[in-house]
């Protein structure tokens, strides 16, 4: 890549995270909204002239200065006050996308929750707006296709039996930017011939196994079915070889019990397997911290994404909200059902972290800093198939998160481009 004049050049220094390793003393060189070049400062002088000349100018970073991709949330219902459900207007949406942002999330899908089917094809047909402008990477519908027993907090009166033509009619509705949808494989009609995977891998959606009280078997053979389509298309050429993933693992599913193993056994094995990629709501709330650093440790953080599941409440205070139908109460923190019998609340209702705060909380678990930032970053990408962002990689979009060395962000830079942050 050429490097440029040096006053078209952008230098940051800091700790470096790339998708390999962390650079200690490192610099990361912007040109033209991309990555023009990643390395030790030490390094630069042997570089291109401009490149060198850009890092000797660049300001030396505050003690701890880290510098991470832009992150890539593939499970967000929103944040802001504003939930992606509930958002009648792109511009109304767009609240949520830039209260994410500026957290240092550039990359994101836009959840919808289970509701109707008008509901579902009018929000979907908004948010296909943000995704043509290039402001999302595009839609995952989570529902209406799950188990009622492990709805969570999807409104139970418009779970589904499994309907391909309602998929079909979304995908239609999304313009092509329906990306990944949760579906429970033990639901009527989603695994089979001519069943809801079956239309989901055809429409180049991504099938995602959640909110299931799956058998370990019925969880296989959803995985087999959904590979062999998989593979089957990309022999074709008709598509590259995807990944199916696992929704919020552990959350909404049936749990793993040493005798009756569930869906969490089958997906830790197709992980294993590198036939699917597990997320993982690690914000201190969903799981245990040592859930989550034996689950990195246990399939390797290349099959793993953290997500953060957000809703309206992320960045917000206290109270009351909306998850689509479902009504909830945000109390330290921590998103539930509003229940009036019970003061503790119901089920838990999505998440109230940015992403960046998933990262911190992985890390505080014992995860390595490089393993937590990849899988907030690189594996989301490639699970959505996308090349030009996810990494600190010459040629990839110039997404560039500096934080301090809590994690906590001071600048976020998308294509090059300041991120307002306050």
């Amino acid at each position: 890549m050429s490097a440029g004049t040096p006053d078209s050049l952008v230098a940051l220094r800091g700790r470096v995270v790339t998708p390999q390793d962390v650079v200690v003393d490192g610099a990361v060189v912007l040109a033209d909204g991309v990555v023009s070049w990643v390395g030790p400062v030490v390094a630069a002088e042997h570089a291109d002239p401009a490149v060198a000349e850009a890092v000797a100018r660049a300001a030396v970073p505050e003690p701890g200065t880290l510098l991470l991709p832009g992150l890539v949330d593939l499970h967000d219902h929103g944040g802001g006050g504003i939930g992606f459900p509930d958002a009648t207007s792109a511009d109304e949406a767009m609240i949520a996308v830039l209260e994410h942002r500026r957290h240092g999330t550039t990359t994101m899908l836009a959840s919808l929750v289970t509701a109707g089917r008008e509901t579902l094809l009018a929000r979907a047909a908004m948010l296909a707006d943000l995704a043509d402008a290039g402001e999302i990477a595009g839609l995952h519908a989570e529902g209406p296709f799950l188990s009622h027993a492990r709805r969570g907090a999807q409104s139970p009166e418009d779970l589904l039996p499994g309907d391909p033509t309602l998929v079909r009619d979304l995908a239609r509705a999304a313009r092509g930017h329906l990306r990944t949808m949760t579906v429970a494989p033990e639901v009527d009609g989603v695994v089979g011939p001519g069943g809801v995977a079956e239309a989901l891998v055809e429409e180049g959606v991504v099938p995602s196994l959640g909110h299931t009280d799956a058998s370990t078997e019925e969880a296989e053979a959803f995985v087999a079915q959904v590979a062999a389509g998989l593979a089957a298309r990309a022999a074709a050429g008709v598509a590259p070889v995807r990944e199916m993933t696992a929704t919020h693992l552990f959350n909404g599913m049936r749990p793993l019990h040493h005798r009756a193993p569930g869906p969490i056994a089958a997906c830790l094995a197709a992980a294993a397997r590198e036939e699917l990629v597990v997320e993982l709501v690690a914000d201190g709330v969903h799981l245990a911290p040592a859930t989550v650093r034996t689950v990195v440790e246990t399939v390797g953080a290349d099959r793993v994404a953290l997500v953060t599941d957000a809703m309206a409440a992320a960045g917000m205070a206290d109270g009351s909200y909306g998850l689509g139908p479902m009504a909830v109460t945000v109390r330290d923190g921590v998103a539930r059902l509003t229940d009036p019998d019970d003061p503790e609340g119901g089920a838990i209702a999505g998440g109230t972290a940015h992403l960046l705060d998933v990262v911190r909380a992985t890390v505080a678990a014992g995860v390595p800093l490089a393993d937590a930032v990849r899988s907030a970053s690189w594996v989301p990408a490639r699970v959505l198939g996308l090349s030009d962002v996810g990494g600190l990689v010459v040629g990839r979009r110039a997404d560039v998160v500096v934080t301090d060395a809590d994690l906590r962000p001071r600048r976020v830079l998308r294509a090059g481009v300041e991120v307002r942050t306050a």
